[in-house]
């Protein structure tokens, strides 16, 4: 018996074809400049103004869900309009084509940075690294204006940076997202949106609720995994096992977008002493230049890191 589906007026949940969801992305994937931020108007204006591929109301409820999950909402916003455009083809389609140019940007980066040993090169590298920072201040500035508009809020997240700050420890990661979704819901109720019915139109998923269930039980038992090999397989080494481990935690953990990943990647792969703190900074301000989701940052790191595996490979295991 085929699974039910969340219908939302749709006859047909896969009206689209990948090839079309692919060529729409790419093109994305090649101008997509400006950050997370910049890439939901992107998404926006394509496909809710252009295309007519969502609604208002579907896009701000995938919108809404993607915020709420950990890892890149950009790209989870573009796996999703993919998914309900042309099914899981259509999904993957959009995640290839929409991440694809910067990974091979970075991954051209990570090869040529081992000749930049001249002082052009070092002036090149030290201003990538300028640039980090400065888009790094700038993120945290903007989402501490953003996420922490009352005082209530502005409590929680120093309560949480101060735990963060003392213990370091992964276990804790997910003690303070516990903890902070239980006080926002005891003390920032009252601060909620007003729900209209329009945002209320179901979305369509082309699987039911088995696959559901299956999804997230992979998503759990990666996360044990990861967590687990973090805290009792010795880090000294640097492996394509552990460099998974590492990638996988920071994209199941890290709520907030691209730059709140950096200092949680900066410990696991600089506090190792797998990545010097200037490859780490160079590719990180690289990852600013170039267009598409900053999480692809993950490519440059996985193949500067010195596994014993060939570089390509480290890149797509980050």
């Amino acid at each position: 018996m085929r699974s039910p589906v969340y219908t939302c007026g749709m006859s047909d949940p896969t009206r689209g074809s990948w090839p079309e969801v692919f060529r729409a992305f790419l093109q994305l994937g090649c101008t997509s400049f400006g950050g997370p931020i910049a890439h939901l108007g992107y998404l926006r204006t394509e496909f809710v103004e252009r295309r007519s591929w969502l609604s208002e109301a579907q896009f701000a409820q995938l919108l809404a869900i993607s915020q709420l999950l950990p890892g890149p909402a950009s790209s989870q916003l573009g796996f999703s309009i993919g998914l309900l455009r042309a099914g899981w083809s259509g999904a993957f389609a959009a995640s290839i084509a929409f991440t694809m140019p910067s990974v091979l940007l970075l991954l051209l980066f990570a090869r040529l940075a081992a000749a930049l040993d001249s002082p052009v090169g070092e002036a090149v590298v030290k201003g990538l690294e300028l640039v980090a920072v400065a888009v790094v201040a700038h993120g945290v500035w903007r989402m501490a204006r953003l996420l922490t508009p009352d005082v209530r809020r502005l409590a929680i997240a120093m309560l949480s940076a101060a735990i963060m700050l003392l213990t370091g420890a992964a276990v804790w990661q997910l003690a303070v997202i516990a903890g902070g979704a239980l006080l926002g819901w005891l003390l920032c109720e009252g601060s909620r949106l007003e729900r209209t019915a329009d945002n209320q139109t179901p979305l369509t998923a082309p699987f039911g609720h088995p696959s559901a269930v299956l999804l997230l039980t992979l998503f759990i038992a990666s996360l044990v995994a990861s967590l687990g090999y973090t805290l009792f397989v010795p880090a000294a080494a640097p492996s394509l096992a552990g460099l998974a481990a590492e990638l996988y935690r920071a994209g199941a953990l890290v709520f907030g977008g691209g730059h709140v990943v950096l200092p949680l990647l900066e410990t696991s792969l600089v506090g190792s002493g797998w990545l010097s703190a200037e490859t780490f900074f160079s590719g990180y301000g690289a990852a600013q230049a170039v267009p598409g989701p900053l999480f692809s940052v993950a490519a440059f790191f996985g193949a500067s890191v010195p596994t014993g595996a060939p570089a390509l490979l480290g890149a797509a295991v980050a």
